[in-house]
């Protein structure tokens, strides 16, 4: 028989994790990235198809994007984004954190809760992430490329947003305009 619990975080207990988070920065200040995004795609492959409530399971199955983000040269995450990821990673490979991840059960639920945590903090940072990849590979398909042989920055990526928004403007003026409804009158479009 199925049973929901909730649970309620208060803000003590969100200090309780924030502390945690700024522990583990203080702690991997000087630790080389590489070194704690290969820890944390270990553990993921190593939890991989494991048994775990759903609430942890899609926390840490959502960990393959933050690495990718923390990874990915042509979106070149800003610096202190990029620090807030890695302490993440760090803290998800950490087999001794808050609940030592041997707990059955429970021992990935403050990892679950952490990158929780982040995500919520990068959740621009992480929605402009996916809209990039999606862009970097249509762009691939459409010049006949392998997406990860195309090097485009996330300046390109910008560039082609704003063309995009103002190719949509002058394309809602133009339609406007042909609807007859409406004629501009103190600009005269030839």
């Amino acid at each position: 028989m199925p049973m929901d619990i909730n649970i309620q975080l208060s803000d003590d207990d969100l200090q309780f994790f924030v502390k945690g988070m700024h522990d583990v920065q203080a702690s991997v200040k000087d630790e080389d990235a590489g070194t704690i995004i290969a820890a944390a795609q270990k553990l993921l492959d190593e939890t991989r198809g494991a048994s775990a409530p759903p609430f942890i399971s899609e926390r840490i199955g959502s960990v393959e994007s933050l690495i990718a983000m923390s990874r990915d040269v042509g979106f070149n995450l800003p610096e202190d984004d990029r620090r807030r990821v890695l302490a993440a990673l760090a803290y998800l490979a950490d087999p001794n954190d808050a609940i030592p991840d041997s707990v059955p059960v429970l021992g990935f639920l403050d990892d679950a809760i952490m990158i929780e945590l982040c995500r919520r903090d990068l959740r621009f940072e992480i929605e402009a992430y996916d809209d990039f990849v999606a862009w970097r590979a249509e762009e691939a398909r459409s010049r006949g490329l392998d997406p990860e042989k195309l090097m485009v920055q996330r300046a390109d990526w910008a560039d082609a947003q704003a063309a995009e928004a103002i190719a949509l403007m002058q394309r809602r003026r133009r339609d406007s305009y042909s609807s007859g409804a409406w004629r501009p009158t103190l600009f005269k479009v030839s």
